[in-house]
């Protein structure tokens, strides 16, 4: 239990350096989601036309909610939580790789911090990146 709580104030304590740098969510995202959703974040990648409803412009996420950034939402959209009606449920892409329940299952804290992080590095670049 302590190696857990340790390693939540270690992320906790790492969060405003990795506010300034969005490397690892950007990173994450041209691995697991730039093949529908672009590079770009606008929509175009390579897997688009292959699937019947045209993935969204992220870029515009805030745009299409007030000004603000649905973070809570992304954040279920990426792990599953929220379903999205043009994935036919968990991202089909990537797996149970932003799985939270499926890294709480294995046992081990790594994973379940490794998989938040990675959903939050995600978000967090999304919320760079808009118009």
């Amino acid at each position: 239990m302590r190696l857990a709580i340790s390693a939540v104030l270690g992320v906790l304590a790492a969060m405003p350096a990795l506010a300034q740098d969005h490397s690892v969510g950007r990173d994450n995202y041209i691995e697991y989601c730039a093949s529908c959703h672009g590079s770009n974040g606008k929509g175009g990648g390579p897997l688009a036309e292959l699937i019947t409803v045209a993935p969204p412009d992220l870029t515009t996420l805030s745009q299409r909610n007030e000004g603000a950034f649905p973070m809570l939402q992304v954040i279920h959209i990426i792990d599953g939580r929220t379903g999205v009606r043009a994935h036919g449920g968990p991202m089909p892409v990537y797996g149970a790789v932003f799985d939270a329940q499926a890294a709480a299952g294995s046992g081990s804290y790594g994973s379940v911090l490794e998989t938040r992080g990675r959903v939050l590095a995600v978000a967090d670049f999304l919320e760079s990146i808009q118009e």
